[in-house]
This record gives C-alpha cells, sequence and structure tokens, in this order.
C-alpha cells in the first residue's frame, strides 16, 4: 500500500504542472468569470465602517471582481473614520464605484468625502449630497481658533479628493464652507458624480466599457456577489451607538456595585466586567469626552458616601447632577447625528438615582454595619452575673439561657452586669459592665 501511495504522489508531481501549463493554453470563456463585489454602507460612519469597507477592497481583490460596488446610505460620521476610508480608497488597486442609493438616500457630510473619493461616483433617482461642514462631522464645541484650523484643513482635504478623481473641487470647497447639498441631478450637471442609475443591474450597464486606470470595466454580464457585514463588525457597530454605550457605563456600575454589597452573587460582577470591557474596547474607538467620565466617577463618590452620610438628599441630588451632566459631555464630541439624546439621559439619570438611593445605599449599609444574627451580634451586649465569674469558671444569663463564663480582667460577683467579649465554642468572656447611655437592650 505504501509503494502504491508512493507511485501515485510521483505521479500528481510530475503531471501537475503539465496540467496547469496546459489549463492556462485551454481558451475559456471569460464573460462567465466576471464578478462585481457589492457592500452595502448604512447608517454612521464609524471604525467598524472602516474595518467593513477595508474587508470589502481585499474580498474583491481575491475574487479578481470588476469592481468594488458601495452601496451608500448615510448622514455623516467620525472625521477620522473617513479619512481612513478615503485613503484606502485613493490608494485602492481595484475600481470602486460608490453608488448613493436607496431613493430617498443621503450622501451627506462623511458620505459626501466617500463619494468623491470613488472612481465611478453614482446616485439614484431622489437622492442627496452635501453639507460636509466639519461642525456637523466632528461634533462639540470648539473655540474659533480652532473650529477655522478644521474648517481649513476638510476644505484642502475635500478638494485634494475631487481634483485626484476630475471632480468639481469648487462644489466640494462649499459643500464644507456653506454646507451646501444638491440633489442627483444637480450633482450630474456640476460633475459632482458621473452617472444617475435607477437601480444596480442599471448601474453595472452603464459602467459597462469604461476605463478605469487602465482597465476597462466589463460589467454588464458580471455576477453580482454581495458581501455582508460580518458578525463582529454588527456588533462592534452596536455597541458604539452613545445609547448602548449609556446602557453598559450603567450596567458596569450596577455590576460591579453590586458584587461589592453582595460578594459571591458572580452574575453581577460578570456581567460588570464584560460591560466595562465592551465600554472601554468603544471609547477607546470613539471620540469619548474624559470630563464627561471624570464627572460619571463623582457622581458615584457622591451617591455611595450619601450611604453613610446622610445629608438628607444633598448629596444624591449632587451625584445624580453629575451624573447627567457627564453622560451629556461624554457623547459630546460624537457627530450630531449621533450625540445621545435626553430621552435617553433622563430616565437613565432616574435610575441610577433609585439604585443608588435604596438598592446601593442597603448593600453599601450591611457590608459595614455589626453583624444582627448569630452570636456575634451578641457582642458587646450585657449579660446578668448568676455565679461569679473569674479567670476559671463561672456563669451568666444571654437571653434566657445559661452561659459558662470567664473573665480576663477582675472578678465579677454574682447578679452584676457584665458585658460579652466574644464566644469560645461553650464558653462565653465577658468584662465588669460600664454603664453607657441609653443601652437598654440587655440580654438578661
Amino acid at each position: 500500500m505504501r509503494t502504491i501511495a508512493y507511485i501515485l504522489f510521483l505521479i500528481m508531481m510530475v503531471f501537475t504542472p503539465v496540467w496547469e501549463g496546459f489549463a492556462t493554453v485551454v481558451p475559456q470563456d471569460s464573460s462567465s468569470e466576471k464578478t462585481v463585489t457589492v457592500i452595502t454602507v448604512k447608517g454612521t460612519i464609524g471604525p467598524t465602517t472602516t474595518n467593513y469597507i477595508t474587508r470589502g477592497l481585499e474580498t474583491a481583490i481575491k475574487r479578481n471582481a470588476e469592481a468594488l460596488i458601495i452601496e451608500l446610505d448615510t448622514p455623516g460620521g467620525l472625521l477620522n473614520s473617513t479619512q481612513d476610508i478615503v485613503q484606502e480608497m485613493l490608494a485602492s488597486e481595484i475600481p470602486i464605484v460608490v453608488y448613493v442609493t436607496p431613493s430617498g438616500g443621503n450622501a451627506g457630510s462623511a458620505g459626501t468625502f466617500i463619494t468623491l473619493a470613488a472612481h465611478i461616483a453614482a446616485m439614484a433617482p431622489t437622492t442627496t449630497i452635501g453639507a460636509a461642514s466639519p461642525v456637523s462631522m466632528g461634533g462639540g464645541q470648539q473655540d474659533t481658533v480652532m473650529q477655522k484650523k478644521i474648517f481649513n484643513y476638510s476644505e484642502s482635504f475635500i478638494e485634494n479628493i475631487a481634483k485626484e478623481r476630475n471632480r468639481n473641487a469648487e462644489w466640494a470647497k462649499s459643500a464644507v464652507s456653506d454646507g451646501e447639498a444638491i440633489t442627483e441631478t444637480e450633482a450630474l450637471e456640476l460633475n459632482v458624480i458621473d452617472l444617475i442609475a435607477t437601480d444596480l443591474n442599471d448601474l453595472m450597464e452603464q459602467i459597462d466599457g469604461i476605463e478605469v486606470e487602465g482597465r476597462i470595466l466589463q460589467t454588464s454580464n458580471a455576477t453580482i456577489e454581495p458581501l455582508d457585514e460580518s458578525f463582529a463588525e454588527k456588533f462592534f457597530s452596536f455597541i458604539m451607538r452613545p445609547e448602548i454605550m449609556l446602557i453598559l457605563t450603567m450596567v458596569a456600575i450596577y455590576g460591579i456595585v453590586g458584587e461589592v454589597t453582595n460578594p459571591g452573587a458572580i452574575v453581577p460582577g460578570v456581567a460588570g466586567v464584560i460591560a466595562l470591557i465592551l465600554l472601554l474596547y468603544g471609547s477607546a474607538a470613539m471620540p469619548i469626552n474624559v470630563a464627561g467620565f471624570i464627572l460619571i466617577g463623582l457622581a458615584i463618590v457622591l451617591f455611595i458616601t450619601e450611604a453613610f452620610t446622610p445629608t438628607f438628599g444633598i448629596l444624591m441630588t449632587g451625584g445624580a447632577v453629575s451624573f447627567f451632566l457627564g453622560a451629556l459631555m461624554l457623547f459630546q464630541d460624537f457627530p450630531k447625528e449621533m450625540q445621545l439624546d435626553w430621552y435617553w439621559l433622563v430616565p437613565a439619570t432616574i435610575l441610577m438615582v433609585i439604585f443608588f438611593g435604596w438598592i446601593a445605599t442597603s448593600g453599601i449599609k450591611a457590608q459595614f454595619t455589626g453583624h444582627r444574627t448569630g452570636l456575634e451580634s451578641l457582642i458587646g451586649k450585657k449579660a446578668k452575673v448568676i455565679d461569679d465569674v473569674d479567670k476559671r469558671s463561672g456563669r451568666v444569663m444571654i437571653s434566657g439561657e445559661y452561659w459558662n463564663a470567664i473573665t480576663e480582667g477582675e472578678e465579677i460577683k454574682s447578679n452584676e452586669w457584665c458585658e460579652i467579649v466574644r464566644f469560645e465554642g461553650l464558653t462565653v468572656t465577658v468584662k465588669p459592665y460600664t454603664p453607657k447611655e441609653e443601652t437598654h437592650h440587655g440580654a438578661d
């Protein structure tokens, strides 16, 4: 058997190169092998969008596709992510077609940069493009100097993109400086896009035969190969939404505090740590405001302080205000379309106050107060001496029960009061009782 296997191996080694050479010589129907990779970018532009488009480019190259078509519908997104995407597109080895679709769709803000960076830009009927102002892209409040710098950079950036693709650079600059937006018909007239297509099939018919950097596209009969977002891309895109990050913040706080106040519960602690890790991941990828984190941390400190030093709600109110402002500031550097709405902030603040005002306060106090059950709860209480108690023997009555007792100090006579020090098996150690104010809860 080994000999036969060895012979077969040698035959394969000899004839494989011959077969490969033959396969390259035999003519094949090339039209049946033409493919186009299609990805769909919908919603705000963020780090996961960059990963998705990069993966789409890599997949199209591996498939030897005629082009990568990006179906785009976005109100805008993060400027840093947009820069990364544009750089990938300008350096692409494969033709890229950006198609603003469906009808009613929009290539707003960051979408304008991405559309202009494509080798071929197309739009569906009743779509719009423009409003690329950096105010709506960067979010937050900048001073006059910083805002001017951002505007100047954005204008230069979009102008260079337009010139690189031989498109209307003047309009591109106005989309940034004046926030101008236009329809697909106006975009075609102003040389902002290359064509208008009713659907994907119409687009492929129209771009067939177009030369892109020395390569003539053959797309009329090409097979459409969609590339969907991976589970990881969908998941991380989901957790990077500001309302989800706010929920993760609350789960992290609730879980960790819940585990501290109820040691061994495990579930709250695990949930809190997982939420914290996801929150830190999102914070590293998104422009989270550090001052917001500090205010939320201050709110937690105020809530916990209220549990130990009741101030009739003063610290609790301060904590609520601090949490609300912290959550508001946490996402202020997001683009306008990604900022957190008040109908998320108000309920979150109310829930936080309820949690720390009731559950957390009770749990924290329970961890740092004395024992209330068992023998430990009797330590420090007074007891009646039945038989003289010295360092060797004696008896006391505790809660109607007789206990063998000893003392570490002076002898205590019968019918006197003593104070319980500790329990050791069936023997209790006591000491002479010193009267204290408002001590009326003896164990006699």
